[in-house]
């Protein structure tokens, strides 16, 4: 049975990626996937694995109620966007399935900087800092078609990962230093300096 579904096309701050949100939520609150090459959606994400069957996708990341796509740049949002919104919303209508599995308990896929390698002990600040994103940041950069990540505190130095449309953003760079670090520094003296990692482009 086909229920009726609308999306609509957003423009985010990184010219490569456009945002398909949904009228319903695609994923539980809080989840979200990543997938920067096809062979990390098999056995993961139906619906990220068929639309890297096209030729212009280059990245797709979905979360609680959106589907960030990622394109090539040999083509331009004019073409492929109603070709891209059409494919998302006849998938959601037919309920065929968007996630299987989360990648949570996967090994993932390598990012420019080896997350597994990254050290991080439990310090007294990582609960505040986690809330402070969630709180203030993480409803803007969903808002912008993308995620953030908070992996650690130590000397000083917050690491995040940014997902979906913020990972290689031009302009996620200066939200990053002008937005979470002040934010940060703000509440917690202790924050010196905050370090954003991409997943690999």
């Amino acid at each position: 049975m086909k229920v009726p579904v609308t999306i609509y096309a957003e423009l985010t701050p990184n010219p490569s990626t456009m945002k398909f949100v949904a009228n319903k939520y695609l994923l539980p609150s809080g989840e979200s996937a990543n997938f920067n090459l096809k062979k990390d959606t098999i056995g993961f994400s139906p619906l990220a694995e068929e639309l890297f069957n096209l030729p212009f996708v280059d990245g797709v990341f979905i979360a609680s109620n959106f589907v960030t796509v990622t394109k090539t740049d040999n083509v331009s949002w004019d073409f492929i966007t109603m070709q891209l919104r059409e494919f998302i919303r006849e998938w959601i209508s037919e309920g065929k399935e968007i996630l299987l599995k989360s990648q949570e308990n996967e090994e993932p896929s390598i990012p420019e900087v080896d997350i597994s390698k990254l050290e991080f002990e439990s310090s007294d600040l990582d609960h505040k800092i986690a809330s402070l994103l969630d709180q203030y940041v993480r409803p803007a950069v969903a808002n912008d078609g993308g995620a953030i990540d908070y992996l650690g505190y130590k000397d000083g130095k917050v690491t995040v990962l940014m997902k979906g449309s913020c990972a290689g953003c031009p302009s996620s760079t200066a939200t990053l230093k002008g937005g979470i670090e002040t934010l940060l520094k703000q509440h917690l003296p202790e924050v010196k300096e905050v370090i954003a990692i991409n997943p690999p482009m």
